[in-house]
């Protein structure tokens, strides 16, 4: 078997997905080391080696496992994340976070960020990466996460970043100086919503996801406990689910000064943020 026709195999096994062609280019390049640009005119044969690792990422795939978990990493703004099991997978809307942050802290002198609930740390990593003279505060309580949110900050040798291991709900945060910016992607899926998630979105782990009852916890939390450690002037911003938006503002109401609803490319609420 040649590569081109390795790589002809894996895409036709692929056609459950909705990118077999994409899935199985990433597959080729980030396990096997072939670029795009040298399979299509492969004629040298595929070793046994190849054969493997090819018609092993078939099987997890055709189990249900993401692709991400699969690569072992994937891209979210400008870096390239670790992931696995234990950890959620960034997505790209939650670059929006990013976006935000950097546009509000443009102007500020050694800027004091929060990621909460910060997982693999690509938003708060991200930051300190584009803005060396920040400080940010990674907060995350689960051990699975740790793993990669420790080895994301390793990768990009970032001093600037403090990883904190702890509950959001139950931390004591006094030692930690105010913040510029408050950020956060938090579990946020109703509880009983998550038996019906697709079936790779289980391979993620569900202190991830479950957000209590109507999806809200981590919302009230953050309000409470932790809207008293942003500066006159600051910000929150927190990523939400669909329709989310409106309970939210409720849950925050008489704590800031303005508010901002975010729409993501498909016209969903997705971001929330507020002027302290």
């Amino acid at each position: 078997m040649t590569v081109l026709e390795l790589f002809r195999y894996c895409k036709n096994e692929m056609s459950f997905t909705d990118s077999p062609e994409f899935d199985t280019i990433c597959i080729f390049e980030d396990l096997l080391g072939i670029s795009k640009s040298k399979i299509y005119f492969n004629d040298s044969v595929a070793t046994d080696e190849q054969i493997k690792i090819v018609e092993d990422a078939v099987i997890h795939r055709k189990n249900g496992e993401p692709l991400q978990y699969i690569l072992g990493k994937w891209d979210f703004y400008d870096l390239t994340f670790n992931v696995g099991k234990g950890v959620l997978i960034p997505r790209p809307e939650t670059e929006t976070l990013v976006d935000f942050a950097l546009e509000k802290i443009k102007d500020v002198k050694s800027p004091v960020i929060y990621d909460l609930c910060a997982g693999s740390g690509c938003i708060g990593l991200t930051i300190a990466h584009h803005r060396k003279d920040a400080k940010v505060y990674l907060l995350e309580k689960e051990d699975g996460a740790l793993k990669y949110l420790k080895i994301n900050k390793e990768k990009y040798n970032l001093g600037n970043a403090q990883i904190i291991q702890g509950d959001l709900f139950n931390i004591d945060f006094s030692q930690i100086p105010q913040a510029d910016v408050i950020l956060s992607n938090p579990p946020y899926i109703p509880a009983s919503e998550i038996d019906g998630l697709q079936k790779e979105v289980h391979f993620e782990p569900v202190t991830a996801l479950d957000g209590g009852i109507d999806g809200l916890d981590f919302y009230r939390c953050i309000a409470q406990k932790w809207i008293s450690k942003v500066k006159k002037g600051g910000y929150v911003a927190l990523e939400c689910g669909e329709e989310q938006s409106t309970d939210i503002i409720r849950i925050f109401d008489g704590k800031y000064s303005e508010k901002q609803v975010i729409y993501d490319f498909n016209n969903i609420d997705r971001i929330v943020t507020f002027g302290i």
